[in-house]
């Protein structure tokens, strides 16, 4: 049964995906939040940024949603994705939604920046299984580059994370000419080799898929010319972080 909660409770999201199978374990339901904090020049999803954009939503709304597909979930280990856009910009409305899915036995997965005070972030990891830490670049001029923001808070975040033994995932975007060079890689590498509470590291390689919307918004969308990695180039990235003894998937 559900817990009692403020079902008013409402937040901003941008869409939804019934069905998806790279934001976690198993198939998943994600919810897209409205609103970010960084300005990636690779984000792939640039209509999230303000957060009084997209429909609001209650949690009653979504919980309903969710459960039409408990059995997809249940069968293949999945579960529910928080993802944005930034979710920890509304931290009450996710840990509302965690909270009714895990009292229906539902896995629930955070994928953050890890770009938000850490106190903030307290009441919704009280209900997170699992934690999707989206970790741009670890050299701190390279972060701002591609983030507008400095990477300290995201750093903190993750030695928090640590601390407090959540399961996380690390995900590193490979773009070429970027963030592709070997001294960043390494030294991601030894930060992440020093956490004690990272199953995997996932190799997301550089893709063009999501340039259609900035032309759409207006936005200037400055790695148009980027190619993707080539295959060489992600493998030397993998040899790296494996070389580390960190577990990596792409």
């Amino acid at each position: 049964m559900l817990t009692n909660t403020p079902t008013e409770t409402k937040g901003r999201i941008h869409s939804i995906e019934s069905c998806g199978t790279v934001d976690g374990p198993g198939i998943r339901f994600v919810i897209f939040t409205q609103g970010c904090p960084l300005r990636c020049l690779y984000c792939h999803n640039p209509d999230c940024r303000h957060i009084e954009d997209g429909k609001e939503a209650t949690i009653e709304e979504l919980i309903t949603e969710i459960q039409k597909y408990r059995s997809y979930m249940r069968f293949s280990g999945g579960g529910v994705t928080v993802t944005g856009g930034e979710p920890l910009m509304q931290p009450e409305f996710v840990t509302e939604i965690f909270k009714q899915c895990q009292a229906l036995g539902i896995h629930t997965a955070l994928d953050t920046s890890g770009y938000v005070p850490i106190a903030a972030a307290k009441p919704v990891l009280d209900y997170t299984d699992l934690v999707l830490l989206d970790i741009k670049s670890y050299k701190p001029d390279i972060y701002r580059t591609v983030t507008s923001v400095s990477v300290e808070p995201t750093l903190n975040f993750a030695r928090y994370l640590s601390e407090i033994k959540q399961p996380t995932w690390v995900r590193f975007v490979l773009v070429p000419n970027l963030t592709d060079s070997v001294e960043n890689i390494k030294e991601l590498a030894a930060f992440v080799a020093s956490l004690q509470n990272v199953e995997k590291l996932e190799v997301l390689p550089f893709h063009q898929m999501g340039t259609y919307k900035w032309e759409k918004l207006g936005y200037d969308y400055q790695l148009k010319e980027t190619k993707p990695p080539s295959p060489d180039l992600i493998a030397s990235t993998i040899n790296i972080f494996q070389s580390y003894g960190i577990k990596v998937s792409y």
